[in-house]
């Protein structure tokens, strides 16, 4: 079976992690790297960017 494919993007997930402070980390240790907390945090600002996307398209 092949791996299954992430909901973002790498483009989004870079954007998210330059946003919160730990695409250094990424960059030296790549995903594996970040803490918990790091990842709890970017799975919500995923959350707020798409309800905020879904909020301009209601209006």
């Amino acid at each position: 079976m092949g791996r299954r494919r992430s909901i973002m993007s790498d483009s989004l997930k870079e954007e998210i992690a330059k946003e919160l402070g730990f695409y250094d980390t990424v960059q030296q240790e790549g995903w594996g790297g970040i803490t918990t907390r790091d990842a709890g945090n970017m799975v919500k600002r995923a959350i707020q960017m798409a309800e905020e996307q879904m909020a301009k398209q209601q209006k």
